[in-house]
């Protein structure tokens, strides 16, 4: 009778242990994490120029600006950028998301832009070339998977470096 229990005993476990496994996880991706720590400065701005898969010429932007870019992401989905095209300015904001493949972002944050004459969304459609503790990395416009190899393309590619958080004393 003793072992008639203890096989009952161990099938209810195992029974128990795959419930409990087929349940939804809660996502553990570390992206969403990794961008709302902290505040990020922009470091570099350039414009690559392709036809097709070749690089025609590069424009490095805001080479000389002493003003202070940063871009900061919420956890509530709500996003900042202060100072956008080197220029001082309020602070814009707008939402972030995601993509499920965890690869583009989108945002519809709406900044100041002396380059279009007006308003833009520099963050319309975004892909994560790099992200990391330290560095993150966006390149934006003609970022299509698919092209032809006469095909104009633009990509403009924002380079990140995450800020120090202040301490207060």
């Amino acid at each position: 009778m003793n072992t008639k229990h203890i096989c009952f005993l161990s099938v209810c476990i195992i029974a128990i242990a795959v419930f409990i496994n087929s349940c939804k996880k809660e996502d553990k991706s570390n992206i969403p994490n990794l961008l709302t720590t902290g505040t990020w400065q922009l470091a570099s701005l350039q414009v690559d120029h392709y036809i097709g898969d070749s690089k025609i010429k590069t424009d490095t932007l805001n080479a000389d600006c002493d003003t202070t870019q940063l871009l900061t992401f919420f956890k509530d989905n709500t996003c900042t950028y202060t100072n956008f095209d080197c220029k001082v300015q309020p602070t814009a904001k707008g939402k972030w998301t995601l993509a499920d493949n965890r690869l583009y972002l989108t945002s519809d944050i709406t900044v100041l832009d002396a380059t279009k004459a007006g308003k833009s969304q520099p963050f319309t459609q975004v892909q994560i070339a790099n992200l990391g503790q330290f560095s993150l990395v966006f390149n934006t416009g003609d970022i299509g998977a698919y092209y032809t190899t006469t095909q104009p393309r633009t990509i403009t590619r924002y380079g990140f470096i995450r800020q120090k958080a202040t301490s207060a004393k």
